[in-house]
């Protein structure tokens, strides 16, 4: 019972966190997954992939419940998004068949440099030259396709990624958020299906493991995240956009430091 507690209050915090930065909530849930399924005595050797294919079928919901309020707002670039899709889709899902063989400590040594990146990025308040623009949809495919690449490996929605992208070619802070919402479902969809397949008849795995989703923690999480993510959203299109940029770079360091400081205990 005590589980299932943590599971539903992660799932509100995740839900909110998804909402108001963009982001699938992954980045959120991965930390808290690998300390929660450490506790329950889980196999170490399956602990992190569990946390990142359990992560990722969540984006699946949030980033739908998060999409459609921010698509509400006006803030979702759907041209964006048409063309970055095939580029996630693929980068995604041949990037978590990958992540299925790697272990935990070099996984979670790339998802902090990369988070730490995005960080500092944001936090430092950099402003594009105002001529730059994004590229064509050749340009936004293979952009795309690092994204999923990247992502699936850390098992995020790609807003750590893609918003500091997208406010590098002068997309409006608020629309690069609503914008990295949407592009969150097909990275999590694509991601959620390569961790399936990837831990599918992995031996030692615990009950009710679906490849390398574990159902009772997903079942408990999404049924929060998605009643909690549209807040998050409301409250995105009321901040001041520098506000809400270094707000979202402090939120990224604190989620590096904390898979850092895990990897260390």
């Amino acid at each position: 019972m005590t589980f299932v507690l943590m599971y539903l209050a992660l799932g509100a915090f995740a839900g909110f966190v998804a909402g108001l930065f963009g982001v699938g909530g992954g980045l959120t849930l991965v930390p808290f997954l690998f300390m929660i399924f450490t506790s329950q005595g889980i196999p170490t050797e399956h602990v992190m992939h569990l946390a990142l294919g359990t992560s990722m079928a969540n984006i699946v919901f949030t980033s739908i419940s998060s999409m459609r309020a921010h698509h509400q707002h006006g803030a979702v670039r759907w041209d964006i998004v048409k063309a970055m899709a095939p580029g996630l889709v693929l980068g995604t899902f041949g990037g978590s068949l990958f992540a299925g063989v790697v272990p935990t400590r070099p996984l979670t040594i790339v998802f902090a440099a990369i988070v730490y990146y995005a960080s500092i990025q944001m936090m430092a308040d950099f402003k594009p030259k105002p001529h730059r623009q994004l590229p064509g949809a050749f340009g936004l495919f293979i952009a795309g396709s690092v994204i999923g690449i990247i992502s699936s490996m850390v098992a995020a929605g790609g807003g750590f990624m893609s918003i500091p992208f997208m406010v590098f070619c002068n997309v409006a802070m608020h629309n690069a958020v609503g914008t990295s919402a949407a592009l969150g479902f097909p990275i999590a969809l694509a991601g959620a299906i390569g961790f399936i397949v990837s831990g599918w008849g992995q031996p030692g795995l615990p009950e009710y493991s679906f490849g390398y989703v574990y159902l009772p923690a997903f079942v408990a999480i999404v049924s929060m995240s998605i009643l909690i993510a549209p807040l998050g959203a409301r409250l995105a299109h009321r901040l001041p956009v520098k506000k809400l940029k270094r707000a979202f770079g402090a939120f990224l360091a604190f989620l590096a430091t904390k898979m850092l400081w895990t990897l260390i205990g």
